[in-house]
């Protein structure tokens, strides 16, 4: 039995990871903003956290480790989403995402690996996406911020001294969810067309996209696992498989150009 801290367990890919791993016996703190949205049970306890707020995520993670007798695994999975031409974000939106997407995650992985570190074993799963190899047009807060938290993933896999704790970079393609029910969609101005265009690529996309209990079995088999790989890619065969092994070999202006015929901008 592990006992595995979550964020974003209220929804999508993060409640049907919390689901599966409580189904086979592990313990789960999850969190979400409305606790309402979470119902607790024996093997997973409801965890209120905003990560706007660092005092906050501080305060619940520590709280969390102690109740727990000490984590041994911890997910970096809550998200948000915002779609519309990067030329009309604002300061703010970007740093809003920002510290949703990496601030706070970065907070996490620091404050878990300090305390696996003195234990001597652990395994985070820092839940990133294929978009940040990938990008999706008008998303580009999200790529980039994904693609930040995906290379300080790497950075501590390069870096860390001890065997015993892991840090694996999963990262999802199109995944079934409720995700763009929440995304925030900002101004289109001088992009109206290919703003629709795209929108509508990634609502077709979505819609046959495989559900997010194909990423909970892969998050069960990881945290079983003894030796997990650095990095995992999860999806559809063709965005999970073909697509990243193809564009490895592309220059930049033809990944461009498959990218733009992708979504028929």
């Amino acid at each position: 039995m592990k006992r595995i801290f979550l964020t974003g367990a209220s929804s999508g890919i993060g409640r049907a990871i919390a689901h599966e791993l409580i189904a086979h016996g592990h313990e789960v703190w999850g969190t979400s903003r409305d606790l309402s949205r979470i119902q607790a049970t024996e093997r997973l306890h409801p965890v209120q956290l905003d990560l706007r707020d660092s005092q906050m995520l501080e305060e619940v993670f520590i709280r969390a480790w102690s109740e727990s007798g000490g984590l041994d695994v911890v997910i970096n999975n809550a998200g948000s989403g915002q779609f519309g031409p990067a030329e009309n974000l604002t300061t703010e939106a970007v740093l809003d995402g920002f510290q949703v997407l990496v601030f706070a995650q970065l907070q996490l992985t620091q404050l878990a690996m300090r305390q696996m570190h003195a234990r001597g074993t652990g395994l985070i799963i820092n839940v990133t996406s294929l978009a940040s190899r990938l990008p999706v047009p008008f998303m580009a807060a999200y790529n980039s911020a994904k693609a930040a938290m995906a290379s300080f993933t790497m950075s501590i896999q390069l870096e860390l001294p001890n065997a015993a704790v892991r840090i694996v970079d999963l990262q999802p393609a199109d995944i079934r969810t409720d995700f763009n029910d929440s995304v925030v969609k900002t101004d289109p101005a001088h992009y109206e067309d290919k703003v629709a265009k795209t929108w509508a690529a990634v609502e077709r996309n979505m819609s046959a996209a495989p559900k997010p209990q194909l990423v909970a079995r892969r998050v069960l088999r990881l945290i079983e696992h003894a030796n997990p790989p650095h990095r995992l890619t999860v999806g559809g065969f063709f965005q999970a498989t073909v697509a990243p092994l193809i564009f490895r070999f592309l220059p930049q202006r033809v990944r461009i150009w498959g990218l733009r015929k992708y979504y028929g901008i």
